[in-house]
């Protein structure tokens, strides 16, 4: 799968990001039991994942998955049978220099239903440095983030949570959405 993100990104070369990928994921399996009150309640907060990519699979006909698509908008990800869901994670954002934003999401709960969800957490090994690709960067692209281990990285994101990215931008000109669109086309 990261093979066909890279190419979308024009890395065709395994050579130039098989060092990415980590020889184990994680597994996680979450359980959201019905919330007699689902509006005064989260199954989980909004997050991006501090990963690469993150794979799930979600029960039920309903969906509690949403993904942010606006500044307070968000929209639902209703299940479909045998699909699964593919999210960018921070350290893919990073490796590509901002073209692919991380997938900002979070989990409602509901009043009737149980909802489980499986979800697979790909990362890199513990000591590979994660930073824009060189072909991602040049003359008017410079790199965004500076290089980081997932170890790091993860430490970070414990003491600032949602602020992690920005903590290592390296480009503060380009710290809008719109100059970061812009360095992007």
């Amino acid at each position: 799968m990261l093979g066909l993100v890279m190419r979308y990104l024009g890395i065709e070369d395994e050579n130039d990001w098989l060092h990415y990928i980590g020889e184990k994921g994680a597994l996680q399996l979450n359980s959201y039991p019905p919330c007699p009150d689902p509006d005064r309640a989260l199954g989980l907060g909004a997050h991006g994942d501090s990963t690469l990519l993150t794979v799930l699979h979600q029960t039920g006909e309903k969906g509690a998955l949403q993904c942010k698509i606006g500044e307070d908008q968000w929209a639902l990800v209703t299940p479909k049978p045998g699909s699964l869901v593919v999210n960018v994670g921070d350290l893919l954002h990073i490796i590509s220099n901002g073209r692919l934003p991380t997938a900002v999401h979070r989990v409602i709960v509901d009043a009737d239903h149980h909802r489980y969800s499986f979800v697979n957490l790909w990362g890199t090994p513990p000591d590979v440095k994660v930073m824009p690709h060189p072909k991602l960067v040049g003359p008017g692209k410079p790199p965004l983030y500076r290089a980081v281990t997932w170890m790091e990285y993860l430490g970070i994101k414990t003491k600032v949570l949602n602020e992690a990215l920005d903590s290592i931008r390296v480009h503060e000109n380009l710290g809008d959405d719109e100059s970061i669109q812009n360095h992007n086309n």
